[in-house]
């Protein structure tokens, strides 16, 4: 699984079969020019978006003609399983800020789980439901949804081997979340990865679970 991150809490998951998936593409310039990251112009197989906010569903401006899929619930594209678990943007049900899925893909070797905006701690249910991670994309900036230190509690309740945040404050976006240095001073084992892509196997995890910055690329 090839993993590229463009910015804010946009991926796009290259599969072990080559599906190409684009988890939360950014709106470039939306929230009156707060969304400072490039455009997302590379095309995919499948869209995919955990709620529908400017910073996370901007699914017409993927290029080709991609299968698009606002909170997923359960599907097959090629030999990946996508499964999505309910949750919310707030701590208060969603009244405030709405409902937020949960992404899991499964490629068949790997699952790696996006928690979109997630904006609450997770009850044992829901840890159950999602089931084994392998690598965990995790908003960590606070305001809108957990900070570093529900972050870093969700990590230890998932329990992934590899660890991936996203949704935090860079030049490149103007809302007030927090950067990513306190959660990183919560994780035992970090590294900073000089690109924006990171190629996983189950194969060659590592050993001790480990918070990997990467570069966005836009």
């Amino acid at each position: 699984m090839k993993i590229t991150y463009f910015g804010h809490a946009c991926f796009l998951i290259e599969a072990q079969d080559n599906t190409r998936l684009i988890l939360d593409p950014y709106l470039s310039g939306s929230f009156e020019g707060a969304i400072k990251y490039g455009p997302v112009n590379e095309p995919a197989d499948v869209v995919l978006a955990s709620h529908e906010h400017d910073d996370h569903s901007a699914t017409d401006t993927i290029p080709g003609n991609p299968r698009v899929f606002m909170h997923p619930v359960g599907e097959r594209v090629g030999s990946v399983s996508i499964t999505g678990v309910q949750a919310a943007h707030d701590d208060t049900g969603g009244s405030e800020r709405g409902k937020n899925t949960i992404t899991i893909i499964d490629d068949g070797d790997l699952r790696l789980v996006h928690l979109g905006d997630l904006g609450h701690s997770l009850k044992r249910e829901a840890v159950k439901r999602i089931g084994r991670v392998d690598v965990l994309l995790i908003p960590v900036g606070g305001h809108f949804t957990i900070d570093y230190k529900e972050a870093a509690a969700v990590v230890d309740a998932l329990k992934p081997q590899l660890v991936i945040p996203m949704h935090y404050k860079t030049p490149k976006v103007e809302f007030p979340i927090a950067s990513v240095d306190a959660f990183l001073g919560t994780q035992e084992s970090v590294q900073h990865n000089p690109g924006p892509t990171l190629e996983v196997m189950k194969a060659t995890l590592p050993e001790k679970r480990t918070t990997v910055v990467l570069a966005h690329a836009r």
